[in-house]
């Protein structure tokens, strides 16, 4: 799997040199389907309270821009996460007077959100076997529930009809994904939002907690007895 990162690390890398800090240099044809990615994605948060998040292969942060610009009523402490070390120097000089926002190289997302997301990074297949591109894609979608407290979302690209598997790209059916997530928590499919490709919400079963001053009437009546 390292070679297969190092492989993905020089892609990006190669498509920010070439296409600066905009949708082509992360490899999306244009902002309008950028964001209209990130309004599904987004639909597994809670706005209008403090939140932290998680943003996977998140480029030279544009995200950041949809959040100021849809949510920023909203305050959002961020985390941004890359493989590739080009996205994240362009992502700290565009985001330097941020201090909510804060940037790492990796392959995981190193640190616990509220939510974590993943937009197109799993994808761009560049020719690697499907078996091994989908063991890559359980890896990071174990480490998004690990490093999510209430819950992560993630898109995928829906096959073509009667049209052969691109070698670059990977494709798939929400069959495929949505019972490995359903390991979770509970899965959102998402789909009819004019794009071919599908979203997944996953939320995590959370913990049921006493109401306040329960515990401590309870501790009460033990210590009277």
């Amino acid at each position: 799997m390292r070679a297969l990162r190092a492989k993905v690390r020089e892609y990006y890398s190669g498509t920010l040199q070439r296409h600066g800090p905009t949708p082509l240099g992360v490899d999306w044809p244009n902002v309008v389907s950028q964001y209209l990615r990130f309004v599904q994605l987004l639909k597994l948060c809670r706005f209008g309270q403090p939140f932290s998040l998680n943003d996977f292969g998140c480029g030279y942060g544009a995200l950041l821009e949809f959040l100021a610009m849809r949510h920023g009523d909203t305050a959002v402490t961020y985390r941004g996460i890359d493989i590739s070390p080009a996205m994240i120097a362009a992502a700290r000089a565009r985001w330097a007077a941020n201090k909510r926002a804060v940037f790492a190289e990796g392959s995981q997302c190193g640190a616990l959100a509220d939510y974590s997301l993943a937009s197109g990074t799993l994808n761009v297949r560049l020719g690697h076997p499907v078996a091994e591109w989908e063991a890559y894609i359980e890896a990071i979608l174990t480490d998004l529930d690990a490093s999510s407290r209430i819950g992560f979302a993630v898109n995928f690209m829906l096959p073509r009809d009667e049209a052969p598997a691109e070698a670059g790209l990977y494709r798939t059916a929400p069959e495929r994904w949505t019972p490995f997530c359903e390991r979770f928590g509970r899965v959102e499919l998402i789909t009819g939002y004019g794009l071919r490709e599908f979203t997944l919400l996953v939320r995590k079963t959370l913990p049921v907690t006493a109401r306040p001053g329960t515990g401590s009437r309870k501790a009460a009546r033990r210590s009277s007895r």
